[in-house]
């Protein structure tokens, strides 16, 4: 490990976030993996990504906790508002404003402190919910800002953001993370999942993560609650 470059990779303990920490490793990295607390409704996520950290190899796995209830305004950080259970148009109710500003903040913190200067994380724009802050454009503009606001990078060291699944189908990502020995039955995608960790099925992670499977031409090893 201590040969290896140091890198923060962001874990949700989701099924991209868990084939982004296979990819870090693959390369070479020493993979501080960060999860984050935020008041998600999906709770059982941060167990799988302390299951998805050991298992993959994490060189430490942290969690921060920060309190995105008291805002709302998201069907995942405000219980008054269901998850959609039908295919919906726009951007939706499962958005959480900010989320991955914040979360990138708090690795770029973090990646000061270990000096690394790599960031990995796993938003994807092709199979994905329509999030604004899962685009190209967002990620190169985070990358620009952290080169302009961190001490690092003003004494010289430049800050890389990957997001290596950005341009990959979810079947795609899938194959690459079978490939890599990824265990996707430690992994929790669903937006509703109960404190086992069981899938309710229909939510739209769940329908994206059936799809990619099938497409994959792997057998789904996701547990489901009964409905």
């Amino acid at each position: 490990m201590g040969a290896e470059k140091p890198a923060v990779v962001l874990l949700s303990g989701g099924l991209d976030s868990a084939t982004v920490l296979a990819l870090a490793r693959s390369q070479g990295y020493a993979c501080h993996a960060l999860s984050v607390d935020y008041g998600q409704r999906h709770h059982a996520e941060l167990a799988a990504a302390q299951r998805v950290a050991q298992a993959l190899g994490a060189a430490e796995q942290r969690v921060i906790r920060i309190d995105l209830t008291a805002f709302g305004g998201s069907a995942l950080t405000d219980s008054s508002i269901a998850v959609p259970e039908q295919p919906t148009t726009g951007i939706p109710l499962t958005y959480v404003p900010a989320r991955n500003t914040i979360m990138l903040s708090l690795a770029m913190a973090w990646a000061e402190v270990l000096q690394a200067r790599d960031i990995f994380i796993g938003v994807n724009a092709v199979d994905y919910s329509g999030y604004p802050d899962c685009r190209p454009e967002y990620i190169a503009a985070f990358e620009r800002m952290a080169n302009l606001a961190t001490k690092a990078a003003v004494e010289g060291g430049h800050l890389t953001l990957h997001a290596p699944l950005q341009d990959l189908s979810k079947a795609e990502i899938i194959k690459q993370g079978m490939q890599l020995g990824v265990d996707y039955a430690l992994t929790v995608s669903c937006y509703q999942a109960d404190e086992q960790g069981r899938a309710c099925g229909v939510c739209d992670s769940c329908r994206l993560r059936r799809a990619g499977f099938e497409a994959a031409g792997f057998p789904d090893s996701t547990r489901y609650f009964a409905r």
